[in-house]
């Protein structure tokens, strides 16, 4: 059940549950490790949920081992710097890590994967939301899912359409099999994983005044008895810098004011 302890338990979650963004992160540096492939791994993620998941599940020892456009937002950024990663390291076996939202938006480079063969691996966390901000949406705007559920396409028959191989996971026994297969296939190698759709990243920054409140874990389950939690009532953590509202934005101004400052000082000089 959504919001058990157990329904996230990256664990002991049984063998039959259906994978989660987490299990699946946790388990491709498992399959890496036992492999002895962990140093010649490299991880090149999309934005989203699957992004968070795997920063903080996939132990990264191996300097440039990981590569993401971090909080810029580059929606479709995964396969195309995958490509680079690959001719840079032939070496190496090179995971794309994509939500079914961002793969999309650069999903024609599978064209060039097959025309240049490119042995890249590619893993697609399907949950059928465009996640970061469905999870949003759940918790502080009451579940008013605008624009997040998406459509998507069978992207193991897209990738047979570019004559690239590949594989629907939707088990927690079927993933380190197929990460392994794909791994050792020598070709690029396609895995749908089909994730729970309303997972959850935590922590976050919840949408209030600067930096005053965050949302450490997600809402609690409600039992039959009582109301279902608004949004205020989430767990919150509060730190205060100390700084008055008006003493916060001057010292934003300054800090806007000063790369402005140091370039006309070095032109005078």
């Amino acid at each position: 059940m959504k919001g058990d302890a157990s329904a996230t338990d990256i664990i002991n979650r049984p063998d039959t549950a259906i994978s989660t963004p987490r299990t699946s992160s946790t388990t491709f540096w498992r399959e890496a490790k036992e492999s002895g492939r962990l140093a010649q791994t490299i991880i090149v993620t999309d934005v989203g949920q699957h992004q968070m998941s795997e920063a903080q599940y996939f132990r990264h020892d191996t300097p440039r081992s990981l590569i993401t456009s971090g909080g810029l937002g580059t929606m479709g950024f995964a396969l195309p710097a995958a490509i680079g990663a690959k001719f840079a390291c032939p070496e190496k076996d090179v995971w794309v890590i994509a939500g079914d939202g961002g793969f999309q938006m650069t999903a024609c480079e599978l064209s060039t994967i097959q025309q240049e063969h490119i042995a890249i691996n590619i893993a697609v966390i399907n949950n059928g939301f465009l996640g970061m901000v469905r999870q949003w949406q759940e918790i502080f705007y009451d579940k008013n899912y605008e624009c997040t559920p998406i459509l998507s396409p069978d992207f193991v028959a897209l990738a047979a359409a570019h004559g690239i191989a590949g594989a629907h996971v939707r088990q927690r026994a079927e993933v380190i099999p197929t990460v392994t297969r794909a791994r050792t296939s020598g070709h690029p190698f396609l895995i749908n994983f089909h994730v729970e759709k309303e997972d959850g990243v935590y922590p976050m920054i919840a949408p209030a005044p600067p930096s005053t409140r965050w949302s450490a874990a997600p809402p609690p389950t409600p039992s039959s008895n009582s109301p279902r939690p608004s949004s205020i009532e989430l767990v919150h953590l509060h730190r205060h810098s100390g700084l008055s509202e008006v003493e916060g934005q001057n010292l934003r101004i300054s800090l806007l004011l000063l790369p402005v400052l140091l370039l006309f000082v070095f032109a005078v000089i």
